[in-house]
């Protein structure tokens, strides 16, 4: 089967990485891709913001499936294209894909289908917003409302503070359209967990749980970002919880689809806060996580194109879903500076070092002009996927290999995988 993959991060290289283990697979295509994609793929110079030119593509090369990875291109109505132009895709819709682009338009959804979440309220006017200043008390909790790379959420400890993202959200809108509504919500206290699901017509299926962490330091300190690390499965999800999850949160999200008119077809992702009062959704996404899926993947031992296709022809309840019991930690190594300014074309140096059972997934390198020297291209570069029998082997194999990368400022987290109680 001829597939293409929409997109050129750490997540694609991972699903690229696992669809070359498919016997079905005979050709892969990703757009735009990066230096790493390139040893699995055809990498084909198209943004994936640029919908036109991918449906251009899709329909004269007439893949059996195109995979799209990252939020923006689903958030711009990719998959209805392709659609129309009769090109099978695994990715949800338009109108599904407002779950993740739509901050208010999710808090509505969980509200209507009583599954549980912070307490809310949604603010189109600065100057309101600003009479509302401490809001369900503090740290207060400011959401761009729109698409915003993982970086719109800010958590502000003080007034003043409150006052200042405001003003930068709404006033200097540094993100841009996504923070001209901004959401705040009560500040939950627990532990962050990741839930990956397969979603097609007729089921929900949960993936192996996963940890992710946002923040760009160690010990959770600094801004947010795109993702600093993962491992899984989660330390902190057991029978139990993920029984409760199943119930309080997955049945009545796809009752609500249902009731909705939503047809979901694709991964939800769903970012889930662990409280003392059980698990809380904090956001829905409308596809694999990252760089979760560079820990998740790795563990899974049923063909991700099978699955894939199973999504697409609902057939999803009938696919068997296979895991490793081996554990996986992801280190993401990042530019200096990332999450704010940061330089690119730094020389990375070291890849021929890694182990040969360690995981190298390329999210932002390029080849360098001399086609040999491959160099930095974005603020998430690398990340390092270890496996072990245990969940401190994992983690000791993925450092001692990311001790072994170069390149110049680069940054990653220390506690990846150190678990605290919640």
């Amino acid at each position: 089967m001829k597939v293409m993959i929409v997109g050129g991060g750490g997540r694609e290289h991972a699903i690229a990485w696992k669809l070359r283990q498919s016997p079905r697979l005979t050709e892969l295509y990703c757009a735009p891709g990066n230096a790493g994609i390139a040893s699995l793929a055809t990498c084909v110079d198209i943004a994936a913001e640029d919908v036109d030119g991918l449906t251009a593509f899709a329909v004269e090369k007439r893949p059996d499936l195109v995979v799209i990875g990252p939020e923006v291109p689903l958030a711009l109505g990719l998959t209805d294209l392709l659609r129309d132009a009769d090109i099978r895709v695994f990715g949800p819709n338009a109108k599904c894909a407002r779950l993740e682009a739509c901050k208010s338009f999710t808090k509505r959804f969980l509200e209507r289908h009583g599954i549980p979440t912070a307490r809310y309220r949604v603010f189109r006017d600065k100057h309101e917003l600003l009479d509302h200043i401490g809001l369900f008390g503090f740290p207060m909790v400011l959401k761009a409302d729109g698409l915003a790379a993982g970086k719109g959420v800010i958590l502000a400890e003080t007034a003043a503070a409150a006052r200042d993202a405001i003003e930068d959200m709404m006033g200097k809108r540094v993100f841009g359209a996504a923070g001209d509504t901004v959401v705040v919500e009560e500040c939950l206290e627990g532990t962050e967990a990741s839930m990956l699901c397969f979603v097609d017509g007729g089921a929900i299926v949960p993936m192996e749980s996963a940890q992710d962490y946002k923040r760009v330091f160690d010990g959770d300190e600094g801004p947010n970002t795109g993702g600093m690390g993962s491992y899984s499965p989660s330390l902190l999800i057991d029978e139990t919880l993920e029984d409760e999850i199943r119930e309080r949160i997955l049945a009545p999200t796809y009752e609500g689809f249902k009731a909705d008119g939503l047809d979901f077809r694709g991964v939800l992702f769903i970012g889930l806060m662990l409280t003392e009062d059980g698990p809380k959704v904090i956001e829905f996404n409308n596809r694999f996580g990252d760089p979760e899926t560079q820990a998740i993947l790795p563990r899974l031992q049923s063909d991700l194109l099978d699955i894939f296709l199973a999504v697409t022809e609902d057939r999803l309840a009938m696919q068997e879903l296979r895991w490793s019991k081996r554990r996986s930690v992801c280190v993401v190594l990042a530019a200096g500076g990332y999450p704010g300014a940061y330089e690119k074309g730094k020389v990375i140096d070291g890849l021929e070092r890694v182990d040969g059972d360690a995981l190298v997934f390329h999210a932002g390198t390029a080849a360098g002009a001399d086609s040999r020297a491959l160099r930095t291209a974005g603020g998430r570069v690398l990340g390092v996927t270890a496996l072990g029998a245990t969940h401190e082997e994992a983690r000791e194999k993925a450092y001692a290999n990311a001790a072994k990368i170069r390149f110049d400022g680069v940054q990653y987290r220390r506690d990846i995988g150190i678990v605290k109680e919640v």
